[in-house]
């Protein structure tokens, strides 16, 4: 029992920890009059991303290689067919032209990108099989990329609907700020320990691979802000919140998560893990073909419990696989 009431304290601290580092980095980039378009499209996608990150880092210096590839994997499968279809369940969502073109394709280039170069020792022949040093230096570069297109849309786009949703933000005082940071980076370090460690118990307890907590309960808790930013989105009618969160956050875990963690320790890979990157991708094509099944752009009520069904039988799959 006291695992799990951990595991709990683990996922609140994450959250709650990602909620104050949000909060004072967008207050600290206010007071040095950072765009709120900038603030909403980095800092707070950035927040989002931070608890996989610094359970991705404690789990693979903790040699939990199971653990960190597949909260990763895991995350970017529950965001799609779990955050997406719960949101689309609760208002169908209409994407923008761009996020359907370049933003969702890169989600399917990001997962492709992360199969090809977990399975790159076919080629070159290596003894190690995973994300090495040089992968991770690949990655990081696409991140380079991606927010190099970011910063080029932010000059573009003066009214975009997240720096709507940041300028609601709070400007602290500076040492508020500072603090909230602060607080926000404690909660994170010590939530990511709770549930890396806990969740190491948990599988051995339950005599089932760390890798199954990892693509489960791991990624569904890591996945929890980027949940209650889209459910919450959806119901306020805000679409492009809702599916532009998910979409950012896929992005960031491959390219920003895998990238700095693999460059930091070289990640092994497991054969089985390549059938989850697999669902990965394949969940990521799917997003973007229903774009344009229906009405065109809208990811309708049918298609979202189509996705919660899809994740249904996945996590079935894994519990009988062990």
């Amino acid at each position: 029992m006291t695992v799990y009431l951990l595991l709990i304290l683990g996922f609140a601290l994450l959250i709650k920890g990602a909620d104050y580092l949000v909060k004072g980095a967008s207050s600290l980039a206010k007071i040095f009059k950072v765009s709120d378009l900038i603030i909403g499209l980095t800092i707070v996608s950035f927040g989002t991303s931070m608890p996989e990150l610094v359970v991705n880092l404690l789990a693979s210096f903790g040699d939990n290689a199971d653990i960190a590839i597949g909260n990763v994997i895991g995350s970017n499968i529950f965001n799609i067919l779990v955050i997406l279809g719960v949101s689309s369940v609760i208002l169908p969502l209409l994407v923008t032209k761009r996020t359907v073109w370049i933003e969702i394709p890169i989600t399917f280039l990001a997962a492709l990108m992360l199969g090809l170069l977990a399975n790159s020792h076919i080629i070159t022949k290596s003894s190690f099989h995973g994300l090495s040093r040089m992968d991770g230096f690949i990655l990081l570069i696409f991140f380079a990329g991606f927010m190099y297109y970011i910063f080029r849309i932010a000059k573009k786009e003066k009214n975009s609907v997240i720096a709507s949703m940041s300028s609601e933000t709070q400007k602290f005082s500076l040492p508020k700020s500072i603090i909230s940071v602060l607080i926000g980076f404690v909660g994170l370090s010590i939530g990511a320990k709770l549930v890396v460690d806990n969740a190491i118990i948990m599988a051995s307890n339950l005599g089932v691979s760390p890798s199954l907590i990892a693509l489960t309960i791991v990624a569904a808790g890591t996945g929890l802000p980027e949940l209650a930013t889209s459910a919450v989105a959806a119901y306020k009618k805000n679409s492009d919140i809702a599916v532009g969160n998910i979409v950012g956050s896929n992005i960031l875990n491959i390219f920003m998560v895998l990238g700095i963690s693999s460059t930091i320790k070289p990640i092994p890979l497991e054969p089985r893990n390549n059938i989850d990157i697999g669902v990965a991708v394949f969940a990521s094509l799917i997003l973007f073909i229903v774009m344009f099944t229906g009405k065109k752009r809208l990811l309708d009520r049918w298609e979202g419990a189509i996705f919660l069904i899809m994740y249904v039988v996945y996590t079935a799959y894994l519990i009988k696989l062990g």
